[in-house]
């Protein structure tokens, strides 16, 4: 059944889709370094010609499917709960995250921030924590800690199998088949990435409208082609706008890399993050890749790692989740008090 809205509700649901979209243009460029840093510092890619060929299939990653979508709009809270305004400042603590942790170069999750965000709105909204769905968050929370483990262990495990696939190999060889290879891994990391990053933004936005039309969502959560289309367009956008700084976090600072480490790296990435994807699972694709960076790091041996910025990016991402969940129940409290 269809609820009466006033024509200021309806504004602020448009400014809410608006505001997401926001979110997955500073999405795209805060983790293009997911995709092409790895293939810029092995210079197996220009970084223009990486950028423009992330961006494009972040767009296309973007429509294989739905269901992670599904678990960020109906999974982390109460489906009454996720009005315009929960999710206007779960969007707003993600986006402020995003850019001061871009700001410093720090390789922060985006999808730790917006479900951060969204569990603090949700709480201050409804005003208690039941409203909370902790098997589904358990559910969240646990994709988010594996995935980069998952991404370690193969990058390791495939990084010693190409060492003893290429081992009869000259390396004038080996150097121009890794290179070639790592121009694949890239493209399939930039896929799996749309594939899994733009859905969280379809999510928040198919449960606020769903929420603005009906007062909650239904069980059959669809998410409509227009919601895919925008959100899939806004990364795409903001990937081409390009993340340097944490691109040169990702693909210099960590561990020194080479063509074939690359295609280890990446190759593991994208395999960790389109699996999660068609099992409607959000992981952090930063998270994946540079646990799969390290991975690959630790094969040729555990001190070519730099554990002291392996370390810092740790903690971002540890203090991320509770931060903004901090910074979206004050955005939803000063909502609350000019009346909104």
């Amino acid at each position: 059944m269809l609820v009466s809205h006033s024509t200021g509700a309806l504004i602020f649901l448009i400014l809410t889709i608006l505001v997401a979209l926001a979110f997955d243009f500073t999405n795209g460029f805060h983790d293009t370094a997911n995709a092409i840093a790895t293939s810029i510092s092995t210079r197996v890619l220009a970084p223009r010609v990486a950028i423009l060929m992330a961006a494009i299939l972040n767009f296309v990653g973007a429509f294989v499917s739905t269901n992670v979508a599904k678990t960020i709009g109906s999974d982390v809270a109460s489906s009454s709960s996720l009005t315009s305004v929960v999710v206007m400042s779960a969007l707003l603590a993600a986006i402020f995250w995003n850019l001061l942790t871009w700001y410093y170069g720090l390789p922060s999750s985006s999808s730790h921030a917006l479900i951060g965000g969204l569990i603090g709105a949700a709480v201050a909204g409804a005003g208690t924590f039941n409203v909370l769905k902790l098997a589904g968050i358990i559910k969240i929370v646990l994709s988010l800690i594996l995935s980069p483990i998952i991404g370690f262990i193969l990058a390791y495990l495939l990084g010693l199998g190409l060492i003893w696939l290429f081992r009869g190999f000259i390396p004038a060889q080996v150097t121009t088949t890794s290179r070639w290879l790592q121009r694949a891994s890239a493209a399939f990391v930039a896929f799996s990435h749309g594939s899994n990053d733009a859905q969280k933004t379809m999510g928040v936005i198919t449960a606020a409208v769903l929420v603005y039309q009906f007062g909650s969502t239904p069980t059959n959560f669809e998410v409509p082609i227009w919601v895919i289309i925008l959100s899939a367009t806004s990364m795409g956008l903001g990937t081409s706008f390009g993340g340097w700084r944490i691109i040169k976090t990702m693909g210099m600072h960590i561990v020194k890399l080479r063509p074939l480490d690359g295609f280890a790296a990446e190759s593991s990435s994208a395999v960790t993050i389109i699996s999660a994807s068609l099992l409607g699972l959000p992981v952090s694709t930063t998270h994946v890749i540079a646990g799969s960076i390290m991975g690959v790091g630790a094969r040729q041996r555990l001190s070519a790692v730099r554990w002291g910025v392996a370390g810092n990016m740790i903690m971002a991402w540890v203090v991320t989740g509770p931060i903004t969940a901090l910074i979206g129940a004050g955005i939803y409290l000063l909502f609350h008090l000019v009346g909104l």
